[in-house]
């Protein structure tokens, strides 16, 4: 259900922990957003845009920014989006899972549209976490050359070994360095806000930007023109979707408080500051964010905006990191190595394939654009399109889900989708100087993740032809009593009703079956976190046979060993070194069978032949598992 109103706190947590939540949200939700001032006004007045640095054109432009800063983040996000949350969790997939508990309303065609629009836009999210941190670090870095152009040589190399550094880490965890970075992000937004202030009270008419008069004068004296700024004033608000995406972390309250306390207040007085210096010195352009400091301050300005840069790139880097496990708990993803890096705080992971990744893209972007102001050309497209998705997965669920009526639904929504859609459109048109990147990065993961849900559909109807019932299974038993071992047998099944088919394996070819014979499927649930009381569910079919469900929410990664620990002793004592568990590992061969489409049915092998081996992610002792192999055509 969506929350009540605007500052209602549905956790009803203490104030001391509220204040906390707030500047931790500060660190992780605000970092991308917060560095924007680096570049955004710098590319508003950059040579591609031909804008002179007139009066108008910077009261213009500074509306822009602003009212863009008001309308994006502190209406649509902060007051209509966030309500849309499944059990507090936000972010597109989370949404998309939402909508899948719709009821027949979001099933069907309907499901099947929605799915496409929210794999392609968590797909985009991965281009984006692949350009925050090459564009941020570097930008800040670049501030040494407002210092001395004598650093120009070095502002590459520093970047990349700062990239370099920040993702061998994580491995480590981001647990006690994530500590300071709530109280950091309180500092940067400060001296956003004091170094805006004191220019902006030395050209006080910089304030009628608050008249989106101003703005709008702007759009429409020069139509081309405005339009091609559209792309550098949405740079404003890159880094927004985080707001959605991490309201399970801190909860939608703090996550509120923080911005309209903190974060919104400074980016404004920067911007402002920004603009007073342009109106009194057109030469500032270059840089006004450093222009804005007096020269002793550059140094310190540059090291916190390098601090700041990299707190933003965190965020990013884990926000890709819990997308990850999203995807692979939902069936858009197949199984990777997951490690949690903390054994407190389940939301703490680190995925080594995704982090090299990264590591390797966002390097190769400094290396291949080597300015911001080139990257800023890749960046933008991605976020903008993930917005407008946003938007249509909203209305979907203002529909169907709450009953809205037709006329409100279309009205909130319709207003927002227009005003992204410029600047969607406005940012393709960098498409051919950079803009292709994220756009094929987000291409080619949403490919994967509908060609994996498909594939899995495809295998599992496959599958289904050879599954046996169960009830004809027990009867054949009862008939055919084989020779019994002792031990507990766990046989992993996908289907939580059939007969798994490494049960009729190991019959077919070793006849013997254990004392005690456990069958045990995993499920997701279409929720953020399953309660403890209902994560097990327990029938006892026979004496010596036992049916287990084990279900798991799209932020959980099952822990097979930990679950069986909840079994009640009075049903059965499950011992690990008298355990032995039996897995099928099908071997998927692309055939001519109808269905998916041969290149399709390529990359879905080639998906499973490269997915974490089932023993490894759901924990199980390597020396206690069996496999046994089949080969399945498709």
């Amino acid at each position: 259900m969506p929350e009540p109103w605007f500052f209602v706190d549905m956790n009803n947590e203490p104030q001391g922990r509220q204040w906390a939540l707030m500047i931790g949200s500060l660190g992780v939700v605000y970092g991308d957003i917060g560095t924007s001032p680096l570049y955004a006004l710098r590319e508003c007045f950059g040579q591609a845009h031909g804008v002179i640095a007139t009066p108008a054109h910077v009261l213009g432009i500074v509306s822009l920014v602003v009212w863009t800063l008001t309308l994006i983040v502190s209406v649509k996000y902060l007051v209509f989006v966030m309500r849309a949350n499944n059990r507090g969790e936000g972010g597109i997939l989370a949404l998309l899972a939402l909508l899948h508990q719709g009821g027949e309303a979001t099933r069907g065609k309907l499901m099947g549209r929605f799915l496409i629009l929210g794999a392609f836009g968590a797909a985009l999210l991965y281009g984006d976490g692949m350009i925050t941190p090459a564009i941020t670090v570097l930008s800040a870095i670049e501030g040494l050359e407002v210092a001395t152009p004598l650093f120009k040589p070095f502002v590459l190399p520093i970047s990349v070994g700062i990239l370099l550094l920040l993702f061998s880490l994580q491995r480590h965890g981001t647990g006690r360095i994530g500590n300071i970075f709530g109280p950091v992000m309180v500092i940067w937004f400060l001296v956003l806000a004091v170094l805006g202030l004191r220019s902006a009270v030395q050209t006080p008419g910089i304030f009628a930007a608050l008249n989106p008069y101003h703005a709008i004068h702007f759009l429409f004296e020069n139509p081309r023109q405005s339009f091609l700024v559209l792309g550098a004033v949405f740079l404003s608000v890159t880094g927004v979707e985080a707001l959605y995406a991490d309201m399970g972390h801190f909860g939608a309250t703090p996550i509120r408080k923080a911005w309209f306390g903190v974060a919104f207040p400074g980016l404004v007085l920067n911007y402002f500051g920004q603009g007073a210096l342009i109106l009194r010195d057109a030469t500032a352009v270059q840089n006004p964010f450093y222009y804005l400091a007096p020269p002793w301050a550059v140094y310190w300005l540059v090291g916190l905006a390098t601090l700041a840069a990299v707190i933003a790139s965190q965020a990013l880097i884990t926000g890709t990191y819990s997308l990850t496990m999203q995807g692979i708990q939902m069936g858009l993803l197949p199984r990777m190595k997951i490690r949690h890096t903390s054994q407190s705080a389940m939301g703490q992971i680190y995925v080594p394939s995704v982090n090299w990744a990264l590591m390797l893209a966002s390097i190769g972007l400094v290396l291949g654009f080597r300015s911001s102001s080139s990257l800023a050309s890749a960046y933008g497209i991605a976020v903008s399109l993930t917005m407008l998705i946003t938007t249509a997965l909203f209305y979907a669920a203002a529909r169907h889900l709450w009953k809205w009526p037709v006329a409100l639904a279309a009205s909130v929504a319709g207003f927002f989708f227009l005003i992204e859609l410029a600047f969607v459109c406005a940012n393709a048109l960098k498409v051919l100087s950079g803009g292709w990147f994220p756009l094929l990065v987000g291409l080619v993961f949403s490919l994967c993740m509908l060609t994996w849900s498909l594939g899995r559909k495809t295998l599992r109807d496959r599958l289904s032809g050879n599954f046996l019932p169960f009830d004809v299974f027990l009867k054949d038993l009862e008939a055919n009593p084989p020779r019994r071992v002792p031990g507990i047998a766990v046989f992993l099944s996908g289907n939580p009703t059939g007969t798994p088919l490494a049960l009729l394996h190991n019959l077919k070819h070793n006849k013997v079956l254990h004392d005690h014979v456990i069958i045990l499927s995993i499920l997701s649930r279409d929720v953020p976190h399953v309660a403890e009381e209902d994560r097990l569910k327990v029938e006892q079919l026979k004496p010596d046979i036992f049916r287990l469900t084990g279900y798991y929410g799209f932020m959980e990664q099952p822990d097979i060993p930990e679950l069986l620990k909840k079994l009640d002793r009075k049903v059965l004592k499950f011992e690990m070194m008298k355990a032995t568990f039996f897995l099928s590992r099908e071997s998927i061969i692309p055939g001519r069978k109808k269905g998916m489409a041969q290149w399709r049915k390529q990359i879905f092998a080639a998906l499973s032949r490269n997915a974490q081996p089932v023993t490894a992610y759901f924990r199980l002792p390597a020396n206690r598992v069996v496999e046994l192999g089949m080969q399945v055509e498709l």
